[in-house]
């Protein structure tokens, strides 16, 4: 009986403890698993209260504040992980991935060109970086990113989509259609693909291909890409 006791004040003792701040940031995590953001960002705060610098609690509170759209406010969270630990390619990434929201290209640019220094089988970062590039209107660099990670997974819509959009703005109509058609064909739903390949239809090709051109504006304004209506009203009715 005297040996139970001493077991059951051993178990209260441990359970009165505080966190460690791996427990903390373990459980961190599984907020966030569970898209509880603040609960996470709180738990986090618990652990860099206990260090500073952990590099795993600050990359995992900037991925935090950036679910919840507070791109500027992880900038600098993710900027302490890579002090933190510099040898780690996720803050990098992730800090690009915030430089690319706020539309901050150039820096968004350098942090993904050291993710891939870092760990260069990410194959998200090319095509992050290709975004980055797009919006500089590296439009050749651009088509570099987007067409190594179509070496790895060719049946992504979206990078066919951005692809597109880089092909036009290399004035390349003809593989830009090509890249939009795949885009569309891999994904139905896409009204700014279809608006753009209707649009590139009608101004490349002319009459030739208004017919085809006008199905794909009508499909684009059909799922909801409002600017479709302008050319319909003007070259389709």
């Amino acid at each position: 009986m005297k040996k139970l006791w001493i077991i059951a004040l051993l178990s209260a003792g441990l359970l009165g403890c505080s966190p460690s701040e791996e427990e903390l940031v373990q459980e961190g995590i599984l907020q966030m698993d569970a898209q509880n953001w603040q609960g996470a960002i709180s738990l986090f705060d618990r652990a860099l209260e206990i260090n500073p610098d952990n590099a795993l609690a600050l990359n995992a509170k900037g991925a935090a504040l950036f679910q919840e759209e507070k791109y500027e406010e992880a900038v600098p969270v993710f900027t302490a992980s890579i002090e933190a630990d510099s040898a780690s390619y996720k803050a990098w990434f992730n800090r690009g991935n915030a430089n690319l929201k706020l539309e901050n290209f150039k820096n968004a640019v350098s942090d993904y060109n050291m993710a891939t220094l870092l760990d260069p089988s990410q194959t998200d970062i090319y095509y992050n970086r290709g975004l980055a590039l797009l919006g500089m209107e590296e439009y050749e660099d651009a088509l570099l990113d987007f067409d190594q990670a179509l070496q790895v997974e060719p049946n992504q819509a979206l990078v066919h989509f951005n692809r597109g959009k880089a092909l036009l703005g290399n004035n390349d109509p003809g593989n830009a259609m090509k890249a939009l058609t795949d885009a569309v064909n891999l994904d139905g739903n896409n009204g700014a693909a279809y608006y753009l390949l209707g649009v590139t239809r009608m101004s490349a090709l002319g009459e030739s291909e208004k017919e085809e051109g006008c199905a794909d504006l009508k499909m684009a304004l059909q799922l909801g890409y409002t600017e479709a209506k302008t050319w319909i009203d003007d070259f389709c009715e």
